[in-house]
């Protein structure tokens, strides 16, 4: 396959390529993450595709400065991924991964920054630390439940990047009934969003507060360090990354004590 490349994506081009290898103008999601990405691209946001003639996008990845993150971190001169993934498995152990984050380490060194951070972990939605640990990143903080972030720096003496914390205390302001976190970075919440909500009302009784993260310090300030999506009940995070409807009734059930 060596007619793959990286494509540069910018606001003159992302409906040519699509981004999250999501390419449909028709799309809610789709339309919403392109009005979120017009305000980013002032911002610095890099977005970069890994892209096929004969397949179309492989891959793809997103990063911004930390001082404008979508997640929350404190990462003031870093740059920070948001999203990598290759969307072919039979493309994955190729090398592209690292491809597309070496793209990363080169733009934060021309911007003179730090060096990279990502949150990873091993659940779903986020990238595995095995690509970033193979690319000399290193951990530096934990969040719950199992949200890690790793960073290269290019200067050993940097401070380096941590998680907000105080869970408790931003939890605590969503103490009555459920509420739905979500954001624009995440093309992908809408559909899920639509059924939990007309569930948790047909259901349960239960009338969603949708809450909308509308900036960055909005998301850095999140509940959960994923940030662009939680599901929250009382007060209690049930949910720190999209699910499908089914497993919003599996654990509401459990939740109320319903079999």
């Amino acid at each position: 396959m060596e007619n793959i490349k990286v494509i540069d994506m910018d606001a003159d081009n992302i409906n040519e390529y699509g981004f999250c290898c999501l390419k449909n103008t028709k799309h809610e999601g789709y339309r919403r993450k392109t009005d979120w990405l017009q305000k980013r691209f002032t911002e610095g946001i890099k977005l970069k595709t890994l892209y096929s003639p004969e397949e179309g996008p492989l891959g793809y990845i997103e990063y911004i400065p930390g001082k404008y993150v979508w997640r929350a971190v404190e990462a003031s001169g870093y740059m920070v991924v948001h999203c990598l993934f290759n969307i072919y498995k039979k493309y994955k152990g190729k090398g592209y991964g690292s491809l597309l984050l070496k793209e990363c380490i080169r733009d934060a060194k021309k911007e003179n920054m730090l060096g990279v951070a990502a949150v990873t972990r091993k659940a779903p939605w986020m990238a595995n630390k095995d690509l970033f640990q193979k690319n000399g990143f290193e951990l530096v903080d934990k969040a719950p439940p199992d949200f890690e972030l790793l960073v290269k720096k290019f200067n050993k003496s940097a401070p380096s990047p941590q998680f907000k914390g105080d869970w408790d205390k931003r939890l605590s302001q969503y103490n009555k009934g459920l509420t739905i976190i979500r954001s624009d970075q995440c093309p992908y919440l809408e559909k899920w969003i639509n059924e939990i909500s007309e569930t948790a009302q047909k259901n349960f009784g239960l009338k969603a507060k949708i809450v909308e993260l509308k900036t960055c310090k909005d998301a850095q300030n999140a509940p959960s360090a994923f940030a662009v999506f939680s599901l929250i009940f009382n007060g209690k995070l049930l949910v720190d990354h999209p699910i499908s409807n089914k497993r919003f009734m599996n654990i509401m059930n459990k939740e109320l004590g319903r079999k």
